[in-house]
């Protein structure tokens, strides 16, 4: 495991402050190794795309110097056109080449740690010319890493290249059997595909290179337990994060209020002004519990959550603003509002019955008893 100065082991994962942070001064994870396959890749893919404009454009380069006269050799201006036009015919040639390195540069690097801007990382360091940072450098995980890419890559591309060689061997020997233009064509497409071959080789590569560098820059990050538990204090303490997890635990407990709107046995209402819900189960409650309660906005939720699951919605404004201020959400209603609550339940269940054609019907909402001590007034 990875220590600080201080000896303390670094053992917790970084957090998205650290990782924040760090991209900040620019050190993010980059495979070097996966940036330049692709740009060979790409490349050997461009001019295998651009063979045909390769060989027009070195026949076409080709025929012109060859028919300049022996006179004009001599002539500044002349061969200066002559420059000029087969720089130009070349290049024009090498363009879908140029397009598809370019792109394998801009795109290819990004996908291992993301598009990343720091002017920080672009600051010099005196840090660097410290000989003792020199030196752990050398002897580090990274630095064997390098050497093991290294001998690997050359392994690997002398493997190849020899195999390449040996299977084109009698189409390199009858090369200088072909016309020329023939001979042109044919070595541009040998090396072409075996620029090509030896990229993909060197994917494996890549492909070793791009998780140890996600592990690297990991462990790098690692913290201790003490710099979590400080950025934990620092960050807690911030009074608009404080504001954010509160705002958030309003949300989550609004959330759940909601969701036992549906199975509550009445709402109550002032009507627009509260709303309480209550649910009553005589099997496992000693007394009615209030299951949400809202003001304003919120208790226009509770309605509209009441409505969409047929809960009963009864209007009584005082018996709805005293069980708002004087309980608890969860909470069993305060003993004074047994009698009235009683009454709430018992003109439910009539109103129930008599809906379904099982009992007359119980008339207009009565006036609940609500205490003198609990009435709140509006």
């Amino acid at each position: 495991m990875a220590e600080n100065d201080d000896g303390q082991e670094r053992s917790e994962e970084p957090t998205q402050k650290k990782i924040q942070e760090a991209r900040e001064k620019g050190q993010i994870p980059r495979s070097r190794e996966l940036g330049g396959v692709a740009v060979m890749i790409f490349g050997a893919a461009g001019l295998l795309m651009s063979g045909g404009l390769l060989f027009d454009a070195a026949q076409s380069v080709f025929e012109l110097n060859y028919e300049l006269e022996r006179d004009v050799l001599m002539s500044p201006d002349v061969m200066v056109d002559s420059l000029i036009v087969s720089a130009k015919t070349a290049f024009t040639a090498l363009i879908p080449f140029y397009i598809a390195v370019v792109l394998a540069a801009v795109m290819i690097p990004p996908l291992v740690g993301g598009l990343n801007f720091s002017t920080k990382a672009l600051a010099p360091k005196l840090s660097k010319l410290n000989p003792l940072t020199g030196l752990k450098k050398m002897f580090s995980t990274q630095s064997l890493m390098e050497i093991l890419k290294a001998v690997s890559k050359f392994g690997l591309v002398s493997t190849v290249a020899i195999l390449i060689l040996d299977h084109n061997r009698n189409r390199f020997m009858e090369l200088g059997f072909l016309p020329p233009h023939e001979a042109m064509a044919e070595g541009i497409s040998i090396v072409a595909w075996a620029l090509f071959i030896l990229s993909c080789t060197l994917l494996v590569v890549a492909a070793i290179d791009v998780p140890f560098q996600l592990y690297q820059h990991n462990k790098q990050l690692k913290m201790t337990k003490q710099e979590v538990k400080d950025e934990y204090k620092d960050t807690e303490g911030k009074p608009e994060v404080k504001s954010k997890l509160r705002s958030k635990q309003r949300e989550i407990a609004q959330s759940r209020m909601m969701s036992a709107v549906p199975d509550a046995d009445v709402v109550i209402t002032n009507p627009t002004h509260y709303a309480v819900a209550l649910k009553y189960d005589p099997d496992k409650m000693l007394a009615p519990i209030l299951v949400a309660k809202g003001a304003d906005h919120i208790a226009m939720q509770i309605k509209k959550v009441a409505l969409a699951n047929d809960v009963m919605i009864l209007n009584s404004p005082p018996l709805a603003r005293s069980i708002y201020y004087h309980t608890e959400l969860e909470r069993e209603i305060p003993q004074g509002l047994f009698l009235a609550v009683a009454q709430v339940l018992a003109y439910v269940f009539q109103l129930q019955q008599f809906q379904k054609g099982k009992g007359p019907n119980p008339g207009t909402v009565p006036d609940f008893p609500v205490p003198e001590d609990l009435r709140k007034d509006e």
